[in-house]
């Protein structure tokens, strides 16, 4: 099941927050406004008529003839004012037929008889309507500039964000100099302040502490050198015989993951730089992996020349040929197109967990790769990829559009050399 989700910025639902509440607030007040008016010309228009039917009553007692339109017992008398001269009261009412509202007075006479005029309420109610378009006109005034706010106000609050999670993304690619606080900028002090001041420090708690462990681990590592060092020379002097042979393939393995160690250290301390060279990346892997894997298939589909450290792109070639060799099924693959280089396998492929999350150290991912290896070899190569510039990505292959499954790990080498810190720069990745 697909599940579509609607993503939009901040600024708009700033925006529309705003103007949803000044169009709630200005409907409110354009009906509390219109209901107002219009009861209070209703009302004025009733004291009107009730003067007007007093005048008329002083002029018929007076003279006996009505004036100002008025009627006598009018057949049209509503039934309230009826009831009302019925007790001797002067009345007025007004009658909603349906169109304009009619104003109604009405007055009880001396002879019995009931003295009425009435008025329709047609002349307030285009004053009403003119009142009406204002309220509307403002209203709608209302609701564009609070769209306008929102847009300022959510556009400056978006733009600071943007800005510490470009900080976020530089620190976590491992440019230590960057601080969010600083990448916002502006003087305004909010909520913001407190989330970069909090993310960097954070930054700085998790830096000193990979800075601590990594300053542990290569002292563990370059103290075990000595007494390995001392056990492969003692192992050379022991009488020629299979425990002998054992015990110099383990001191060697020894010695080797302790190498590792130490230059994943170096590599986790970001002081490596890399010495740049111009070398002919198809002739290059050719030689190299008719030393490393004899038995691989070299495809030159195009060569390029490029700008690159030959010893650590020797490393991260000998490394993913070795996880290849170990992990994986042959034939193994190595194609070179353009500055892209591909190692293929025809294996069971990368662990789920490594696809994920990317090589992690002393971890082997699936069981059918354990005790093989220390997971040092692809940390030490996406370290030396990242000296490099470069980028490092794996991917198992599709078993029916690519002919059997594997894993397959691809090498972008960059068209300019890496920078100070040895980020990654922007590579467009073919399709």
């Amino acid at each position: 099941m697909v599940k579509f989700t609607l993503r939009s910025g901040l600024r708009w639902k700033v925006s529309l927050a705003i103007a949803g509440v000044g169009a709630l607030v200005a409907v409110a007040l354009s009906l509390v406004v219109h209901n107002a008016a219009r009861a209070s010309m209703i009302n004025s228009s009733r004291d009107t008529m009730d003067q007007r039917i007093q005048l008329a009553q002083r002029y018929y007692q007076s003279n006996g003839r009505t004036v100002l339109h008025a009627k006598v017992d009018d057949p049209a008398l509503p039934k309230q004012l009826r009831e009302a001269a019925a007790i001797g009261q002067r009345a007025t009412f007004v009658q909603d037929s349906g169109g304009a509202p009619q104003v109604w007075a009405s007055v009880p006479l001396n002879n019995g008889k009931i003295l009425s005029i009435h008025q329709p309420f047609q002349d307030r109610l285009k004053i009403l309507d003119d009142l009406d378009k204002a309220l509307i006109i403002g209203s709608i005034s209302v609701v564009l500039g609070g769209c306008a706010l929102g847009v300022l106000i959510g556009g400056q609050l978006s733009s600071r964000l943007r800005k510490a999670s470009a900080a976020a993304r530089k620190l976590a690619d491992g440019d230590r100099d960057v601080r969010v606080r600083e990448a916002i900028g502006g003087r305004v002090r909010d909520e913001t302040d407190d989330l970069a001041r909090a993310v960097d420090g954070m930054a700085q708690a998790l830096q000193d502490r990979l800075e601590a462990e990594r300053r542990v681990t290569a002292d563990i590592a370059h103290e075990l050198r000595t007494p390995v060092t001392g056990l492969l020379t003692a192992a050379e002097l022991l009488p020629p015989g299979r425990p002998t042979e054992l015990v110099r393939d383990r001191a060697q393995a020894m010695r080797t993951l302790v190498e590792d160690v130490l230059e994943v250290a170096r590599l986790d301390g970001f002081a490596e730089r890399a010495e740049m060279q111009e070398i002919e990346l198809g002739d290059f892997v050719r030689r190299r992996v008719r030393t490393f894997s004899p038995d691989a298939r070299v495809t030159v589909v195009r060569s390029a020349y490029v700008s690159t450290d030959p010893r650590r792109l020797e490393r991260i070639l000998g490394n993913l040929l070795a996880n290849a060799a170990k992990h994986g099924r042959g034939p193994v693959d190595v194609t070179v197109e353009g500055r892209v280089l591909r190692v293929r396998d025809h294996g069971p492929g990368f662990p789920e967990d490594l696809l994920r999350e990317g090589p992690s150290r002393f971890r082997t991912g699936s069981e059918d790769r354990a005790g093989k290896g220390h997971g040092l070899g692809l940390t030490i190569a996406s370290g030396q990829a990242r000296v490099l510039g470069a980028r490092l990505s794996f991917r198992n292959a599709d078993p029916e559009a690519e002919g059997g499954g594997g894993a397959i790990a691809v090498l972008w080498l960059p068209e300019s050399s890496p920078t100070s810190t040895g980020t990654f720069p922007i590579i467009r990745v073919p399709d």
